[in-house]
């Protein structure tokens, strides 16, 4: 069995080599950026790409270059500007926290989520340079009193009070109707500003064939198609009709690389009470993911293989398998190969 490294910082490491289409998308990115420190308003550059484009790498390069700048380079237009690493997901912010350890130009402090960063700025009258966003599409689109946000929309109040906004955004990752986006939404917003949008295209986390690419991305646009005879070529996939098969197949290839985890859509029963909630079907019965208080990732804790995990805790991250359950709100509309999604079913708003 080959050597598979499993740290979660190694996936999105600044030290991990770039093709040359992303080292030339980061040296755009930072001339975008030094332009546009200089003016007078808002600046927006928009990164957009499906998951396992390499959206993160990238902006982790991005950040550590812009920081080292900032903090050494006494004739760069980025010496002692104030910049900000922000993403809406505790889990992967953990993450981004850790790769901050070893470089000496990047700080912890450097990486919040955004609410934190839009209240300590407000409370302290003040704003920022860059700020650099991973994972746009999770940030908040409406107010969310639970959460200490009061305002409308955190893009549109990030852009208030930065020179230059970096983001990166994949609308097939839009996971709840308070973070509701679109392409058109975002246009809408960063349209107002001078902007520069690119689009990655290349899939790098998935070691599968273009026919399996293509019928997953079907499958994500609600059409059931036939599996390719590809399917199993240089890539493990397989459809259970029992669960609990599938958790024995995911625990054994625990046993054998790691981080492999059992993870579900919504449709079951959860709440915020700080007991536990099962996923039953038929033989399998596990419960949801619980919360981590640890700073280490909740795919990379041990007992995990027990729980189940959501888009709260697996979102964005790279597993070696994953076994999917596809939760009630999802179904075949009879008679047609099309899927539908049940939002009466669904239990995360």
């Amino acid at each position: 069995m080959k050597n598979i490294d499993n740290a979660a910082t190694n996936k999105i490491s600044p030290f991990k080599k770039l093709t040359t289409e992303q080292e030339q998308l980061v040296n755009d990115i930072i001339s975008f950026t030094k332009h546009h420190l200089t003016q007078n308003h808002p600046a927006i550059y928009t990164v957009y790409g499906d998951a396992g484009t390499g959206k993160s790498v990238i902006l982790s390069q991005l950040f550590v270059h812009i920081q080292k700048e900032a903090r050494t380079q006494q004739n760069s237009v980025l010496y002692h500007t104030n910049n900000y690493f922000l993403v809406n997901h505790p889990e992967i912010l953990k993450v981004y926290k850790e790769i901050a350890g070893p470089i000496k130009e990047l700080y912890k402090k450097d990486f919040a989520r955004p609410t934190s960063l839009i209240n300590q700025l407000d409370k302290q009258n003040q704003t920022i340079d860059v700020a650099v966003i991973d994972e746009a599409h999770l940030l908040l689109s409406k107010p969310d009193h639970y959460n200490n946000f009061y305002h409308d929309n955190q893009l549109v109040e990030i852009i208030k009070r930065a020179k230059v906004v970096i983001i990166v955004f994949d609308q097939y990752q839009v996971l709840r109707m308070k973070s509701l986006w679109t392409p058109e939404r975002l246009q809408a917003i960063t349209n107002q500003y001078p902007h520069k949008d690119y689009h990655l295209t290349h899939m790098f986390r998935m070691n599968a064939s273009d026919e399996l690419v293509k019928w997953f991305n079907e499958f994500t646009n609600y059409k059931l198609t036939a599996l390719p005879a590809s399917a199993r070529d240089h890539y493990d996939f397989r459809i259970y009709s029992d669960a609990e098969e599938m958790r024995k197949a995911i625990v054994q290839r625990n046993k054998e690389v790691g981080l492999s985890r059992i993870l579900s859509t919504s449709g079951y029963p959860s709440t915020l009470d700080g007991g536990k909630h099962y996923i039953e079907e038929g033989r399998f019965k596990m419960p949801w993911d619980q919360y981590n208080y640890t700073v280490t990732p909740w795919a990379e804790l041990p007992q995990t293989i027990g729980e189940v995990g959501s888009i709260y805790t697996c979102q964005g991250f790279d597993l070696n398998y994953t076994g999917i359950i596809i939760g009630p709100p999802i179904s075949q509309t009879p008679q047609t190969n099309q899927l539908q999604v049940n939002l009466d079913r669904y239990t995360d708003v």
